[in-house]
């Protein structure tokens, strides 16, 4: 293989797909990077066998070839070389690649490209075409809420379910629950879901740069994969196994207060009071008060007994009747993150059933927070 490639397109490629690469594995080639050439580009790809990552970058390919290098010592070499053109050169005999930049020459010794893991080649006609941004924004209204615990691998994923034109993802820890619905391009024959690692949707969120562009996503039940692809990248993710909790039936269904507040002060509030909530078990109290002549608002106080106290007072439309609850700041701050509407209504029933917030005017988000212990 002999290839010239831009240094900057080659640094940013290695950096989109090395997060695929496995730290510690009893394979020595998944601790390497793919170099390959496909078609009049350069292909790099890594992967852990759950996750793997692909892209293209233009390249001039005077010889056709491949072969796998160490990742961490790959990238670090094209991080540290001017922005010039590189040129790869593959000695097959000796399976190293030498790396041509200026006047840096330099040998890596690498792995034949047969020990690498086959990477499967899509059939685009299977799939179903979404607008990147949009499906950005349902990654990151949703795949936050999933676990990080290892015990309860199912809760580290995003349910994904299609039926009909419309698409809805959801997660949840055990203690919220994020849920997003979109309309599908074009409806589908039959109702499909899967369990999607929300790690493998926050790299595609990552690595899908172009909001415009649109994204091909093929569900492979059979194989236990989906696939996402785009005009210079793809990524492979295995499916979780497992039965996905029945989450509608926690979302309530009516609530006896509802309280309309800006998001951005509803947000700052919960930033501030959070200064002070982190050292209290992240606890935040909202004291919701209707007002007889004004609208009404809701005072937020965290209390900490090593930090102090803190209460911010926010200006909300309360419709029903006063109520104090307990929630987790965090988790507040999180959804008040990736609500993108101007106002939010947080609808509650007692101050131990859940709360559900809303963007006003948006029917296809909600978020279901678990009230915390009032002390």
């Amino acid at each position: 293989m002999k290839v010239t490639v831009s240094q900057q397109q080659l640094a940013h490629g290695l950096s989109m797909v090395s997060r695929a690469v496995s730290p510690r594995s009893t394979l020595p080639v998944l601790a390497n990077i793919l170099v390959t050439s496909d078609e009049g580009r350069l292909r790099l790809s890594a992967t852990n066998l759950e996750l793997a990552i692909s892209c293209w970058i233009g390249a001039q390919i005077t010889e056709d070839g491949a072969i796998t290098v160490p990742a961490r010592t790959f990238s670090d070499l094209i991080n540290a070389l001017p922005n010039d053109n590189v040129e790869l050169t593959v000695n097959h005999k000796t399976q190293t690649l030498n790396v041509h930049c200026g006047t840096s020459n330099t040998d890596i010794k690498g792995i034949d490209a047969q020990e690498f893991p086959p990477m499967p080649v899509p059939d685009l006609s299977e799939g179903i075409s979404l607008k990147v941004s949009d499906f950005k924004e349902m990654i990151q209204q949703v795949a936050f809420a999933a676990s990080s615990d290892d015990a309860r691998p199912v809760l580290q994923g995003v349910m994904l379910t299609m039926e009909n034109e419309n698409m809805t993802m959801a997660a949840t820890d055990g203690f919220r629950i994020s849920v997003r619905k979109a309309a599908l391009p074009q409806s589908v024959s039959a109702k499909s879901t899967a369990i999607i690692p929300a790690r493998a949707l926050n790299e595609l969120a990552r690595i899908a740069q172009d909001g415009n562009q649109t994204i091909t996503m093929i569900i492979q039940p059979n194989r236990g994969q989906v696939l996402f692809h785009m005009k210079d990248a793809e990524l492979i993710s295995q499916l979780i196994e497992g039965n996905f909790p029945p989450y509608d039936v926690i979302i309530p269904r009516s609530s006896k207060t509802r309280s309309t507040v800006s998001t951005a002060a509803f947000l700052k509030a919960c930033r501030q009071a959070e200064i002070i909530a982190r050292d209290g078990n992240n606890v935040v109290r909202l004291n919701i008060l209707p007002g007889s002549t004004t609208p009404g608002q809701i005072e937020i106080s965290a209390q900490s007994e090593e930090t102090g106290s803190s209460e911010i007072v926010v200006d909300a439309n309360v419709e029903g009747q006063g109520l104090v609850i307990a929630f987790n700041v965090l988790f507040l701050r999180e959804v008040l993150d990736v609500v993108k509407g101007a106002s939010v209504s947080l609808e509650t029933n007692t101050n131990n059933t859940p709360g559900l917030i809303k963007p006003v005017g948006d029917d296809d988000f909600l978020h279901v927070i678990m009230p915390m212990h009032l002390g």
